[in-house]
């Protein structure tokens, strides 16, 4: 695989190159990249924000800049992205930035440790091979080198090329019918059970959909009050029955913690639903959810939809678990819309 890539790390680069470093975002990300640079014998020259969130405040002791004040300040410079999005004005103005200066997009894992380096897939090589090898089409074998050549390189290019249409991953590759029994793993909001909705034209047999973030539960009721066949729980998808501690503030991003609210977790098999299709983006918990759902991926062969960009190993590791389960499944590899590389998914069937 590593003859594939081609690709210098992200860090070398970055501390190879003579151009000031400058950080484009604040919050949590930000803070993580400027320890990786610390660690690394860098540090970050300045911090913008988009014009709008620029209120003459500082940042980590940076006063927080506009772009253009950056551009006036240095000649040329490199730009470190520090945040995620995938809403098509934001990303319009990354790509407007970076046809002016490089922008490099960190992969820093949602959950684990490490780095997505070349080292990091050299150690993994026959793993990422063999996925690599039996994905289901050219365009995931595609796909996914690409996704990983952006996460050792942080080349933002690499996304671009990458962003796929979500209703052709639902109509050509899910084909869901009007007759899903359907589980959904960190149903959020109900963003995604709507998407399942408007793939089948409204018609389901049934949709169980678990969330653990008290919040996030409060605005699925809310935005699923009034829909038919529908059970919702207030918990988490896992390896077994169990009282777990997630962070409290997570939201969207609801996941272990050392402190914060106790919730209920359940594997699938326990809850004994002949489901048809599973959806999966439970922050990190993906393996120890498959792990819970052995009879009823080997009964039943569901189609599965996993989010695999929350852990390093997702990429490999995911699809090589389904594939113990059940070595029948054909594995498709796409990425939605999203900078950085958030919303990478395995489709099974």
């Amino acid at each position: 695989m590593l003859e594939l890539i081609n690709e210098q790390n992200i860090w070398d680069n970055l501390k190879q190159s003579d151009k000031p470093i400058v950080l484009y975002g604040m919050g949590l990300g930000a803070e993580k990249i400027m320890a990786e640079l610390e660690q690394r014998g860098m540090k970050a020259h300045d911090i913008f924000a988009s014009d709008e969130f620029v209120r003459g405040h500082s940042f980590k002791g940076y006063k927080v800049l506009k772009y253009s004040e950056v551009c006036k300040k240095y000649d040329d410079f490199n730009v470190v992205l520090c945040f995620a999005s995938h809403i098509d004005s934001v990303i319009e103005n990354i790509k407007k930035i970076n046809n002016e200066h490089t922008v490099f997009a960190p992969d820093v894992p949602v959950a684990g440790g490490g780095l997505f380096t070349n080292e990091y897939v050299a150690e993994h090589d026959s793993e990422f091979d063999y996925v690599y090898n039996r994905l289901a089409d050219e365009e995931s074998k595609r796909v996914y080198l690409d996704i990983i050549r952006f996460k050792v390189s942080g080349k933002i290019e690499y996304l671009l090329s990458s962003f796929c249409n979500k209703d052709d991953v639902y109509n050509k590759i899910l084909k869901l019918s009007d007759n899903e029994n359907i589980i959904d793993l960190g149903a959020y909001d109900g963003d995604t059970i709507r998407e399942f909705v408007k793939s089948t034209g409204g018609k389901y047999s049934h949709i169980t959909a678990l969330e653990p973030d008290a919040k996030s539960y409060k605005k699925l009721l809310k935005n699923t009050d009034g829909m038919q066949n529908l059970t919702t729980l207030n918990m988490g998808a896992w390896s077994e029955k169990d009282t777990l501690i997630f962070s409290a503030d997570a939201g969207r991003n609801s996941k272990m913690s050392s402190s914060g609210t106790s919730v209920k977790v359940t594997d699938i098999d326990s809850l004994n639903i002949p489901a048809t299709f599973i959806k999966m983006d439970i922050e990190g918990s993906e393996m120890r959810a498959l792990n819970g759902m052995q009879a009823t991926v080997k009964g039943r062969h569901p189609k599965l939809y996993i989010c695999a960009y929350h852990r390093n190993e997702d990429l490999f590791a995911l699809p090589l678990k389904v594939w113990e389960l059940d070595d029948s499944y054909k594995i498709y590899f796409r990425h939605s819309k999203y900078i950085p590389a958030w919303e990478s998914n395995f489709y099974c069937i």
